[in-house]
């Protein structure tokens, strides 16, 4: 793929094209979920860019980076087939497979093997790392929320909502594994017993 304008001016009256040509209002469903797709993908990218002070100095920091440039290039093929319509096929469009889910899960079973059993729940925050990995998660959160809404209007293939599903788990494990690695805080939520 060649571009070699980036400013087409078709979005000028509120429209966008799916990858087929097919012309959709910018605030439709489908355009809401690829662009929160985008949001998280650029989250990520936030993310390794903190961590790249600490790749090569640090064995998490290595692994954290090679898992999420996994999960940038897997987030373009979700929002590859999100901005295709219903139907239609290209040559070469990417794929979101049990595979990729199954990849998650092992992920996280690896990083679980290092954490001490959860007994209430996080507050997001501790280091800068693990931080902005549990803002990923809230905005994996919220474009699978959006899938799922599409997916009852319209057909919608479910890997992708079980991706999304997953990947917001990856996250937060991720958060809490890089908060370990780093020896950082992990801050319990306390209830206020005092107001009840």
């Amino acid at each position: 793929m060649r571009i070699t304008k980036v400013y087409t001016k078709t979005g000028d009256k509120g429209k966008t094209r799916l990858a087929g040509g097919q012309q959709l209002w910018k605030d439709n469903v489908r355009v809401e979920a690829y662009g929160d797709v985008d949001e998280l993908n650029s989250t990520i990218g936030v993310v390794r860019a903190f961590n790249a002070e600490l790749v090569g100095i640090h064995p998490s920091a290595d692994r954290l980076e090679e898992e999420l440039r996994w999960m940038q290039n897997k987030l373009f093929d979700v929002g590859g087939l999100l901005a295709t319509a219903p139907g239609q096929t290209f040559k070469n469009m990417p794929t979101v497979t049990a595979r990729d889910v199954t990849r998650l899960e092992k992920l996280m079973d690896r990083c679980q093997k290092d954490l001490p059993p959860l007994k209430e729940f996080i507050l997001p925050g501790g280091g800068k790392i693990s931080s902005l990995l549990h803002q990923a998660r809230t905005i994996c959160r919220r474009a699978e929320r959006l899938c799922v809404r599409l997916g009852r209007e319209e057909r919608l293939d479910p890997a992708l909502v079980r991706f999304l599903n997953r990947l917001s788990d990856a996250l937060f494990v991720l958060a809490r594994w890089m908060a370990k690695q780093q020896s950082e805080p992990e801050f319990l939520w306390e209830r206020d017993l005092k107001g009840a």
